[in-house]
């Protein structure tokens, strides 16, 4: 196990990550989530709290300044149950709504939605006791129980901090008329959260970027890795140049067999071969085939094979090569050269023509 993960030395690509995103493998850090809902409950408690005490408090003190009129019948009490509920429900709902947000953000932030059952598939890895020794005293362990006692620490301090100024408040608590009590209560609440919330801000990212590092050295891939995945999105090279060799070799046969149709093989005379079609209805020679040393001589014996005159003109037949495609007409600028060589070749078919008849 050591010697593979040795081996993974090279950065993931973008493949691989995509591939570990659809299987639900993704960077989480669990601090962040804490920290947006304490975040969360902290405004909610500064924005709210005064709305709240009164959404709950007026019902229950029109239920006490009227309870002789409640009835006490089945009907009554259901009627006296959902009014206190809605109640309830009007003075909770939108802060419990911020807190659920607060929830999804704190996953929404750190990557994107994902949805996969890969993670709830049963693994014999999650019951092996050699990984869950790992687990148990892997570096993930020992960054969590040091985190775990820096949070213990630092959130110590902080409150020792805030709170030690107002011990002598504190204990004037006992004698506060209850009315009074909550603001005061809920005002250092307030403060507290306040600071815990910024200590745990810096845990926050600190956690996420450790278990982003964990997460991309987990992903890492060895050479052969980085091989099979190139073979895999790109083609085998061994598979693709045996592709490209075959649709060369066609190429080269659909090309041959066109020479016997060709009007002129103009020659330079060992290293080119240009095979020339024409005939009264085309606007200019086409070229049926061309090539070089082995590929020119093949040419010119199928050529003498047919009785397709060969005209020898070193500078043509290297022009021609170097200008035009197979299946394509001749440029502008060689007319002139390749029309004296066509009239060439007609004239001495007709004056073989002639002699024959």
């Amino acid at each position: 196990m050591a010697d593979d993960t040795e081996d993974k030395t090279e950065d993931p690509t973008q493949k691989r990550l995509d591939e570990a995103l659809e299987k639900g493998d993704v960077v989480k850090s669990q601090e962040v989530n804490t920290w947006f809902i304490i975040a969360g409950a902290t405004l909610v408690l500064s924005t709210f709290s005064g709305s709240i005490g009164g959404g709950i408090l007026m019902p229950l003190r029109n239920l006490i300044a009227n309870s002789w009129m409640i009835r006490t019948d089945g009907a009554g009490l259901l009627q006296l149950t959902q009014t206190l509920g809605y109640a309830v429900v009007a003075s909770i709902g939108v802060p419990f709504l911020m807190l659920a947000l607060a929830a999804v953000a704190g996953n929404m932030i750190q990557h994107q939605l994902v949805w996969s059952g890969e993670q709830l598939k049963p693994k014999f890895s999650k019951i092996s006791p050699a990984a869950g020794f790992k687990r148990l005293f892997g570096k993930q362990a020992v960054a969590n129980f040091l985190k775990g006692l820096f949070k213990l620490i630092a959130l110590g301090v902080v409150m020792v901090m805030v709170l030690w100024p107002d011990r002598m408040r504190m204990e004037s608590f006992l004698r506060i008329d209850p009315a009074e009590l909550l603001p005061a209560i809920t005002g250092m609440t307030v403060h507290l959260l306040a600071a815990v919330v910024a200590i745990l801000a810096a845990v926050a990212i600190a956690d996420y970027f450790f278990q982003y590092r964990t997460w991309y050295e987990r992903h890492k891939m060895s050479l052969q890795e980085m091989k099979e995945e190139f073979k895999q999105s790109e083609g085998d090279p061994h598979v693709k140049g045996r592709i490209k060799q075959l649709r060369v070799q066609r190429a080269k046969k659909r090309m041959m067999a066109q020479v016997p149709k060709a009007s002129v093989i103009i020659t330079n005379p060992t290293h080119y071969s240009v095979a020339l079609a024409y005939d009264r209805s085309m606007s200019a020679p086409i070229c049926v085939a061309k090539g070089v040393d082995v590929l020119a001589f093949k040419i010119r014996e199928i050529a003498k094979e047919h009785d397709i005159p060969i005209v020898e003109n070193v500078p043509l037949a290297r022009a021609l090569y170097a200008t035009v495609d197979i299946d394509k007409e001749i440029p502008v600028e060689h007319y002139h050269a390749v029309a004296e060589i066509i009239g060439y070749v007609m004239r001495l078919r007709r004056g073989l023509s002639g002699l024959r008849q």
